[in-house]
């Protein structure tokens, strides 16, 4: 059985998460739910049709800003600048592109409308951030996240050019470390993220980070 949610804003403790990665299910995407989840490392990932599922796998894939992987074949598009980068101008364009740009051997997104509708608005309020890679006029690729603290959560990305996402990621994990972000949360794994140097880390690990995260938010 699964903690099911009610109108209440809570959750049951993360140590609580089944093998599976779930922790606890229906609830809403109101924006008090989804900030007090994020910041314990919860989030929700779930088909239309189905329920909200909220998720806390451990361990936790995760890049540490600082260690991202940049493969020499990448190196030619930072020297000739091949892309442009912009922050949060078109939040909501990236995360329909995510929603909406084919990807190999995925039938069909989990973002909905009401996916697309609640992190837009926290976007608003300056927790959520896109990344916008640009090659000219034309928007070729990004990537959006929640950001609490200092803790970047990837969410989705798209890229309509070769490379265009990896591009925008990196330059984002760069811009991370220098303003001395602890990590960036991949959620799941895949070949993709393994690349640009993604690991596994026990979820006490995780945990520990998004405590100091909390505790130092408190104090600023």
């Amino acid at each position: 059985m699964y903690y099911y949610l009610d109108n209440q804003i809570s959750f049951p403790h993360p140590d609580a998460v089944k093998p599976s990665g779930i922790l606890a299910i229906a609830g809403d995407l109101s924006i008090d739910r989804l900030l007090l989840a994020y910041q314990y490392g919860i989030f929700p990932w779930y088909n239309d049709n189905e329920p909200i599922i909220w998720w806390c796998p451990k361990p936790r894939f995760v890049i540490f800003p600082d260690q991202v992987k940049v493969a020499k074949s990448m190196n030619a598009y930072f020297n000739q600048n091949k892309f442009q980068i912009t922050y949060n101008q078109h939040f909501e364009d990236v995360i329909r592109y995510c929603q909406f740009t084919p990807r190999h051997g995925q039938d069909g997104t989990w973002i909905n409308e009401n996916i697309v509708q609640s992190y837009t608005y926290l976007s608003k309020l300056g927790f959520a951030l896109s990344v916008e890679v640009w090659e000219g006029e034309e928007l070729v690729g990004g990537l959006y996240g929640v950001m609490i603290g200092k803790v970047f959560f990837g969410e989705s990305m798209f890229s309509l050019k070769s490379n265009a996402s990896k591009f925008g990621f990196i330059t984002l994990a760069r811009r991370l470390a220098q303003e001395g972000f602890y990590v960036i949360d991949c959620q799941q794994p895949n070949p993709y993220l393994q690349s640009l140097g993604g690991e596994f880390i026990t979820g006490d690990h995780f945990q520990a980070i998004l405590r100091k995260n909390r505790l130092e938010s408190l104090t600023r």
